[in-house]
């Protein structure tokens, strides 16, 4: 196949499927309990100098917990996917737990504004950066999810991104057209908020699901969080409902509110106030120190960051709000 142009971006992680597939052969397939806590499973499966993806879209079921006990436990070095990536992107930036970024979408907090400290941290020239757009990294999700090494798409073509990613452009042999191929993306470690899990990992997602599903069968390990447990009778009761089964999942976690200050979909809305003072915390790095270490690094768990932002009354508000939208049809 001949190579008509090639982007100048660094290709962080291998494509082979089979590599990828020697792997996974060994994974076992048993479905047993597999509950355990946060901090075992971040301490179990999220190892410095690997590379990590995290599920959710932008502020909306992203694992925040999971991104708190990351910074807890000193993770470094690591490579990540940043898929539209926003509050998660400047709590990990804060620990600078990362050195090497896909970038789909990064920096930003969507309508809230830009990160300070993101911001600091991507100019400090410690990370490495290649570029795609977020249906980029969606395709490379979806081509290792497959099994194959690449998925050629139109994307990309005829812009900047192309020039800053690590994607290659094609003549198609049926057509004569250009496509760009977009390597498979094979995490190490998948991280993904859901609403609910059985102690197996079968898992129920409600709302936008993004490429949550394509991440659960791409990345070699995967450790989920969820709203609450529920009972294995309860998912036979409907098994149309699971999103993705056991046997992709190596930890459950039960984290209630484990995507705040983010949203859940029809959990609880997103706590505006509380992202706006890590955004003012931000402006000072003095400042936001002492706020870190107040809410991250004090904080024994999620649980106890709760506590100190409002707790339970702030919770019941935010779980009003998300209830009256959807109602009101807006959500």
């Amino acid at each position: 196949m001949d190579i008509i142009r090639k982007g100048r971006g660094e290709l962080f992680t291998d494509p082979d499927p089979d590599h990828a597939r020697a792997f996974f052969q060994k994974k076992s397939r048993k479905m047993v309990n597999k509950s355990m806590t946060l901090a075992k499973a971040i301490e179990t499966f999220v190892h410095d100098g690997e590379y990590f993806a995290l599920g959710g879209f932008g502020a909306n079921r992203t694992p925040i917990a999971a991104c708190h006990e990351m910074l807890r436990q000193r993770r470094k070095n690591m490579g990540f996917c940043g898929h539209t990536s926003t509050h998660d992107f400047e709590i990990l930036c804060a620990g600078e737990v990362f050195d090497r970024v896909d970038a789909g979408y990064i920096v930003g907090l969507e309508a809230r504004g830009l990160s300070p400290c993101a911001r600091r941290y991507m100019q400090t020239g410690k990370v490495k950066v290649t570029e795609w757009t977020n249906y980029s990294i969606s395709a490379r999700l979806r081509a290792a999810a497959m099994g194959v090494p690449f998925i050629p798409t139109r994307n990309l073509l005829g812009t900047d991104t192309f020039e800053c990613s690590a994607a290659k452009i094609i003549e198609c042999p049926y057509t004569g057209k250009k496509l760009a191929l977009h390597p498979a993306l094979y995490p190490d470690v998948g991280i993904i908020h859901v609403h609910e899990s059985d102690v197996y990992g079968n898992v129920r997602v409600r709302g936008i699901l993004k490429s949550d599903n394509d991440l659960a069968r791409a990345s070699k390990r995967v450790i989920v969080t969820c709203e609450r447990l529920i009972t294995n009778e309860e998912i036979r009761r409907d098994p149309t409902e699971t999103t993705f089964p056991y046997f992709l999942v190596d930890a459950v976690c039960e984290v209630p509110y484990g995507g705040y200050p983010g949203t859940m979909a029809y959990e609880y809305f997103s706590d505006e106030e509380h992202l706006r003072e890590w955004l003012k915390a931000e402006e000072d790095p003095d400042v936001f120190k002492d706020f870190l270490q107040r809410n991250i690094y004090d904080c024994k768990d999620h649980h106890e960051y709760i506590n100190k932002n409002g707790g339970m009354e702030k919770m019941l508000q935010l779980r009003t709000i998300e209830h009256l939208l959807h109602k009101e049809g807006k959500r």
